[in-house]
């Protein structure tokens, strides 16, 4: 069974819960945030020193550049060596106590200016952790938000997405990214696990059709050697068709894609080839396998192994849900420049409003839960290889009258898209 897909859902809590689980799974050290906090309250812590240390500094510096003394001129009686007096003008210095008594009150100011400006430093400090463990809080919780949904992710369902909301900042981005990345790797293991089942179904045909005629040659006690001869050509053309699919598997699964060739070939001589295929399997299951073509080749350009896959799978549907007793036929022509391929059989019919959902992968009637209410990988791989040759796949239907599928390739791929006119086939 496939991996579960569910709805990508937000992330409303998810940053509250990493929150919760952080403090209990990591140190207290060791979180980015507290390493973040560290560093902001450094930083303020920092930045606040030098400016309150500026400030002390030059204010200490201005209040020192007064003089506690002043310079007064005074004049003074001198007497000339010959003993007559003279009248000068000297400079005296004259203790000021009104400036000394400043500078007591100004050092004193500045004791507690240092006092309140190392307490305010220190309160500072304590409130910048808390400031900075906010704040480094609201940063990493996209982070938070990420590493939830990393953990949540599962290797089968990788359907969880981010979604953060917000400016368009780097951690947007990064969440944006990480999204990004998560559907590509959704979308490459969708990828793989489609290849897988393509694989499967690819697989299974040719090795029903090897099975169901050794078991018929067995099981028949007169089989003569021509009959082994038939059934031995039958297991070889099978077994050829399964390396060149595992070929163009091994091939898909390396570029990512289906390979195509291009190559001209008888798509009559295809249709001729299954027919031998699968006249045994629809032997056993008590039918009757037509094989109608003109006569002569009915060449056309594209890759013949796909196109034999896809008239196979209709044909292994065909012979496993038609009842016994009626008829599948395979039929092969041409009209004008498209070759077409059909096969009919007398089964349960299809229900057109069901015409489309037939051609999906897997697709499963909500009205019913037998086969003929399901369809796996063969019908989609039918209309994917008509498609890729730049034709396509037309589906006649009804319950109760059967079904008819025809498959419209171009004969000329480069004369595809200027003729797309084609003629209706009358139903066999």
């Amino acid at each position: 069974m496939g991996p579960r897909r569910t709805e990508g859902t937000g992330v409303g809590d998810d940053g509250r819960r990493w929150d919760r689980r952080l403090a209990d799974r990591l140190p207290l050290t060791a979180s980015i945030r507290f390493r973040l906090t560290i560093v902001y309250s450094v930083l303020l812590f920092g930045l606040a020193a030098v400016v309150v240390g500026g400030i002390y500094a030059g204010l200490s510096r201005s209040l020192d550049d007064e003089p506690l003394s002043r310079t007064e001129q005074a004049i003074a009686i001198f007497r000339h060596p010959d003993g007559t007096p003279v009248l000068g003008i000297v400079d005296v210095e004259v203790p000021d106590y009104l400036a000394r008594f400043e500078r007591e009150v100004n050092a004193r100011a500045l004791d507690q200016l240092r006092t309140y400006a190392f307490g305010a430093l220190g309160a500072l400090f304590v409130a910048s952790l808390g400031v900075g463990w906010f704040v480094a809080g609201i940063v990493v919780r996209p982070v938070g938000r990420i590493t939830a949904v990393a953990r949540e992710i599962q290797a089968t369902d990788l359907s969880r997405r981010i979604r953060l909301d917000g400016a368009d900042d780097e951690l947007k981005q990064l969440a944006d990214t990480f999204d990004e990345m998560l559907g590509r790797l959704d979308e490459a293991f969708e990828s793989q696990r489609r290849f897988i089942h393509e694989a499967s179904h690819e697989l299974r045909n040719p090795l029903a059709v090897i099975r169901t005629n050794v078991d018929v040659v067995l099981g028949d006690p007169d089989a003569d050697t021509e009959d082994l001869r038939r059934a031995g050509e039958v297991v070889a053309r099978s077994a050829e068709r399964m390396s060149t699919l595992v070929d163009d598997l091994l091939a898909y699964a390396r570029l990512g894609q289906r390979p195509t060739r291009e190559e001209t070939f008888d798509l009559g001589a295809v249709v001729d080839d299954l027919g031998a295929e699968f006249a045994a399997p629809a032997e056993a299951a008590g039918l009757t396998l037509e094989v109608r073509r003109p006569p002569g080749e009915l060449r056309i350009c594209g890759d013949a192994p796909a196109v034999r896959r896809a008239v196979a799978n209709l044909l292994a549907n065909a012979v496993r849900l038609a009842p016994a007793g009626t008829r599948v036929t395979v039929a092969a022509g041409r009209d004008d420049a498209w070759a077409w391929v059909s096969v009919t059989d007398e089964g349960p019919g299809i229900d057109p409003a069901d015409h489309e959902n037939v051609f999906r992968r897997f697709w499963r009637s909500p009205t019913g839960s037998d086969d003929r209410h399901r369809s796996g990988l063969g019908l989609a791989i039918v209309r994917q290889i008509a498609e890729a040759h730049g034709g396509r796949v037309e589906l006649d239907s009804a319950p109760g009258r059967g079904s008819r599928f025809v498959v419209r390739l171009p004969v000329d791929p480069l004369t595809a898209s200027s003729d797309r006119s084609v003629t209706p086939l009358p139903r066999p």
